[in-house]
């Protein structure tokens, strides 16, 4: 009998134990994880693309913003980096004006817009254009956070079909 009782008392014991340490975890105040960042995208989320060389055709990449509400503009900066086998007005156009987003209050994806001009590329050379933010105001992470900083830049192939 006297085993019995003992047992259950350690059982009892056990079970206030993790009950009393479930509690003090639980009012603890932990900051919850908060690393804002902003991110670009082409259509369908991808980091990479294709556009045909014979299209007539403005493409929008969209940034984005992860983070808690901000209260003033973020501004983004971004640079475009293009092939040696591509020329501006020739084989496009950068609809954008300047190179910098303004984000107000609220406003959380923003667009960036590429016209798409009908022009043949040498396959020999750089056909590639590439837009990717280098800066912003609120020292916010650019790309995904992580040391690899994916979906920091967008890269377009214009290719002959």
């Amino acid at each position: 009998m006297m085993n019995i009782r003992y047992i259950n008392h350690l059982l009892l014991s056990a079970i206030i134990l993790c009950l009393c340490s479930v509690a003090v975890s639980c009012t603890k105040d932990e900051e919850p994880f908060d690393n804002p960042f902003i991110y670009i995208e082409a259509e369908g989320g991808a980091s990479s693309v294709v556009v045909n060389s014979d299209v007539n055709n403005t493409n929008t990449y969209n940034v984005y913003v992860s983070s808690r509400a901000f209260n003033r503009n973020l501004e983004v900066s971004y640079e475009i980096v293009v092939g040696d086998g591509l020329q501006a007005g020739r084989d496009f156009e950068i609809v954008n004006p300047g190179n910098s987003l303004t984000f107000m209050p609220g406003i959380y994806d923003m667009p960036i817009r590429i016209r798409w001009k009908p022009n043949r590329v040498d396959p020999s050379k750089n056909n590639t254009l590439t837009i990717r933010l280098t800066g912003n105001n609120m020292g916010f992470t650019l790309g995904l956070p992580g040391p690899d900083m994916l979906k920091r830049e967008v890269v377009i192939e214009k290719r002959n079909p």
